[in-house]
């Protein structure tokens, strides 16, 4: 997460600008496609789903590590 600066937006457990990675979690959990969805959402960016602070994208992001990263958050509780 720090190589990509996503922290500079995002904590585990707190808003920052962004929505902390466990309130991601708990919005997403159980829901069809989380990961595809969620993998999408931070490549392209965009903004609405939290508010109108919008989200870069980050289309330099492999898709190892978008995926990992996605799987991570998906995994917190």
């Amino acid at each position: 997460m720090s190589k990509y600066a996503c922290i500079a937006c995002h904590a585990v457990d707190k808003k920052v600008v962004g929505p902390s990675f466990k309130e991601v979690a708990a919005k997403y959990r159980g829901k069809v496609n989380s990961e595809k969805t969620l993998v999408e959402k931070v490549r392209t960016g965009g903004k609405g789903v939290w508010g109108q602070v919008p989200m870069p994208a980050n289309a330099g992001v492999s898709d190892e590590d978008l995926h990992a990263m996605v799987k991570w958050v998906l995994a917190l509780k």
